[in-house]
């Protein structure tokens, strides 16, 4: 659950939403979209159920009639106080009563209709039965770019977050690293990331010495030790839009070989971040980080996508990988972390998020990517 978007997106920009999804959806061959909770239904209409049950509820986004939300009577008066309520019609349903014949007199029968990743089977699955021949696509499929290109506030939204993400980075420097355990320094980023404004944290990977040769194994038990490598990666959402930051620190003193392959991942992201611009694919990112690390001989040990779009989730279309020919487009944004991970040894990642400009990129966070050495 993704919580409330801030109050400074009004009525009118939920409905230009929900107007500009109907109209992709039709250029996809839908007949409509269908929105159970989660960051789409978020995103759409700014309402967040408070809490995820089994009752239904579904925006119901098609081009003849105006954006209609079934929900639970029960929750009615909170999505009737959701910012993006004055653009929709509540419809809503008592326990005892059927709330899939309800939606489906709003759907035409034998038309496909996207349908957000997130929507309960069980919800589907009856839907399916009292809309005869109707058929689903899921809007990460059909819609891969809907929240993609975010507007001049979401921006501003976006580097919010990663200044608070770099804030915690910054402190998180000062602390002591050696002899505590891994899940230690974890709760330290998450505690930060709260102070610095993050009302929801996603991720807080610390990962050191072989551990840090394992992209995402978070944190652990494992006592960090002097001369260890350690891989940082942390973020979730403040006011509603995600950070997501990685970088490499050091116990003491690195070796002549972590230096290298340090200095090798920061040229990398370097290489990723300068090939950003409007008309790009997607790929070339991918293209232009993974060839540095190839040319030095170390492109196994790269063993992951270079990026990955971020906006009300902290990973979503689109992505920075080998076969994505979306074009960026100015107002996209999305991670460039390439890494280098040598089983049983150490490993290192360093990410910023990017926006796509006019004329090429803006990194959205900028504390040192160099060699940092921490007690």
């Amino acid at each position: 659950m993704t919580g409330r978007t801030p109050a400074r997106f009004t009525a009118a920009d939920y409905r230009a939403r929900m107007e500009r999804a109907v109209r992709a959806a039709a250029d996809a061959g839908l007949a409509g979209l269908l929105v159970a909770p989660g960051p789409d239904l978020v995103w759409l209409t700014g309402y967040a159920p408070p809490a995820v049950t089994e009752r239904l509820t579904l925006l119901v986004l098609t081009p003849d009639r105006d954006p209609v939300l079934v929900v639970p009577a029960l929750e009615a008066p909170d999505a009737a106080e959701a910012v993006g309520a004055p653009a929709l019609t509540l419809r809503d349903w008592t326990d005892g009563k059927d709330p899939y014949a309800a939606t489906a007199a709003l759907l035409d029968t034998g038309k496909r209709f996207g349908v957000s990743d997130n929507a309960w089977a069980l919800h589907l699955l009856r839907l399916q039965r009292a809309v005869p021949d109707s058929s689903y696509a899921s809007l990460t499929e059909a819609l891969p770019m809907l929240r993609a290109v975010k507007d001049a506030a979401e921006l501003e939204l976006m580097a919010a977050a990663g200044a608070a993400a770099d804030a915690t980075y910054e402190e998180i420097r000062k602390v002591p690293f050696a002899g505590r355990r891994e899940s230690e320094v974890g709760a330290d980023l998450a505690d930060l990331l709260r102070r610095f404004g993050h009302s929801q944290v996603d991720f807080t990977i610390v990962a050191s010495g072989p551990n840090g040769a394992n992209p995402h194994h978070e944190v652990g038990d494992r006592v960090i030790e002097h001369g260890d490598m350690i891989v940082l990666d942390f973020g979730g959402l403040k006011d509603g839009y995600g950070s997501d930051t990685s970088r490499t620190v050091h116990v003491g003193e690195p070796t002549d070989e972590e230096r290298r392959v340090h200095d090798l991942v920061r040229e990398a992201q370097e290489a990723g971040f300068r090939a950003v611009r409007p008309g790009v694919a997607c790929q070339e990112i991918d293209r232009a980080a993974r060839a540095v690390i190839a040319d030095a001989g170390y492109g196994e040990y790269f063993i992951h996508r270079t990026g990955h779009g971020i906006g009300v989730t902290t990973h979503e279309p689109p992505y920075m990988i080998e076969g994505e020919e979306q074009p960026l487009v100015p107002g996209m944004c999305f991670s460039v972390e390439p890494g280098v991970y040598l089983p049983g040894r150490f490993g290192v990642r360093i990410e910023d998020i990017v926006t796509v400009t006019e004329d090429g990129g803006r990194r959205l966070n900028d504390t040192t990517r160099e060699m940092v050495m921490v007690d």
